[in-house]
C-alpha cells in the first residue's frame, strides 16, 4: 500500500493526460478505484481538490456536458482552465474528465477546450455501431494524447429500476470484443448500477464483473455510484472497478449545504452576506468528500 501511495504522489509531476491515464493504472495495481466527482461549478471542484489534498488521495474532476449546454453553470473552456489552475495549487494528482459525450462533434469540443480525458457513450446503439463510433473517436483523439472511456451495456436510470433489468447488463464476451476492436483506455459497464437515486438498495452482479475483468485488459468504470452500499463498492473495486463516478449524492450534499447556510445566516443583516456562502458551503462539502475518499480509496 505504501508503494501505491508513493506512486500516486509521483503523478503530480506529470501532465494532465498522464495523470488520468496513470491514475487508473495505479488504481488497478492497488485493487482500488479513483473517484470521479461530477462538479458543476468552482465551489464543487475546489471542494474536491482540497479534500483530495487533505487526504493525500488522487481524484478526478468530471463535467457532465449538460451543465454547460442546459443548466449553464459553467463554460467548457473556462471549466477546463479552472480545474487545471486548482490542480496546480495542490501536490496530489487531479484528473480532468468530460463525461457522456455522444458524438464526434461533442468530443471535439471537449478536446479543443482542454479536456485530456473524455467519454464517448454509444451504448444506445447496437454493438457493431457502438464499436464503429468509439473506434473513430479513439483513432482521432489518441493522436493528441486524449484518454478515451467507452461504454457497453446500458447504464440506465435508477428511477425506472433499470438496475434490475439484466438484459441491459454488460455481456463479458461483448466487452472483450469491444475493447479489442476499439482500443479504448477504459470501459464503463452495467452490472446492476444506474444513474440517479435508487428506489431500493441495488445489488451489484460481482460474478459478472469478475468475468469481464478476467477477459478484458482495461480499467473498468462504475457509473451510478450514489446509493450503492460501501461494502459492495469495496468488493467491486477489488475486482476490476478502477474509476467510480459520483454525482447525485454529491449534488444533494451541495444543495443541503446551501440550505444550511441560509438557515445559519438568516438573522445576519449584512446585505451582501451571499459572498460568504461559497466558503461555508465548501467547508461542509469538504468534510463529506474527505470521508468518501478515506472510506473508499485504498491507495
Amino acid at each position: 500500500m505504501d508503494y501505491c501511495k508513493k506512486l500516486s504522489i509521483i503523478e503530480s509531476v506529470f501532465k494532465m493526460y498522464e495523470k488520468t491515464n496513470n491514475l487508473l493504472k495505479i488504481a488497478r495495481e492497488c485493487n482500488t478505484a479513483v473517484i470521479a466527482f461530477i462538479c458543476m461549478d468552482y465551489v464543487m471542484a475546489r471542494s474536491v481538490v482540497y479534500a483530495a489534498e487533505k487526504t493525500n488521495t488522487p481524484a478526478i474532476i468530471m463535467l457532465y456536458p449538460e451543465h454547460v449546454s442546459v443548466q449553464h453553470t459553467t463554460g467548457l473552456f473556462n471549466y477546463a482552465t479552472m480545474v487545471k489552475e486548482l490542480a496546480n495549487e495542490v501536490s496530489v494528482p487531479i484528473g480532468l474528465h468530460a463525461d457522456h459525450d455522444y458524438t464526434y462533434e461533442a468530443v471535439k469540443r471537449s478536446v479543443d477546450a482542454g479536456f485530456e480525458s473524455i467519454m464517448i457513450d454509444g451504448s444506445m446503439y447496437s454493438l457493431e455501431e457502438n464499436i464503429a463510433i468509439t473506434k473513430k473517436i479513439v483513432s482521432k483523439v489518441h493522436g493528441v494524447g486524449v484518454f478515451v472511456e467507452g461504454e457497453i451495456g446500458h447504464i440506465g436510470l435508477a428511477e425506472t429500476s433499470d438496475n434490475y433489468k439484466e438484459d441491459l447488463y454488460t455481456k463479458p464476451e461483448a466487452a472483450k470484443k469491444f475493447c479489442d476492436e476499439t482500443g479504448v483506455d477504459a470501459l464503463a459497464i452495467s452490472i446492476g448500477n444506474a444513474h440517479g437515486e435508487y428506489k431500493s438498495i441495488p445489488r451489484l452482479d460481482i460474478e459478472r464483473l469478475k468475468k469481464i475483468h478476467e477477459i478484458t485488459d482495461v480499467p473498468l468504470v462504475l457509473h451510478g455510484g450514489s446509493g450503492i452500499p460501501d461494502d459492495q463498492l469495496l468488493v467491486a473495486f477489488a475486482n476490476g472497478i478502477n474509476k467510480f463516478n459520483l454525482g447525485t449524492e454529491f449534488l444533494k450534499k451541495y444543495y443541503s449545504a446551501i440550505e444550511d447556510y441560509i438557515q445559519y445566516s438568516k438573522n445576519d443583516s449584512n446585505p451582501v452576506k451571499v459572498i460568504e456562502m461559497p466558503q461555508y458551503v465548501q467547508s461542509k462539502l469538504q468534510t463529506y468528500l474527505e470521508g468518501r475518499l478515506r472510506t473508499l480509496c485504498r491507495f
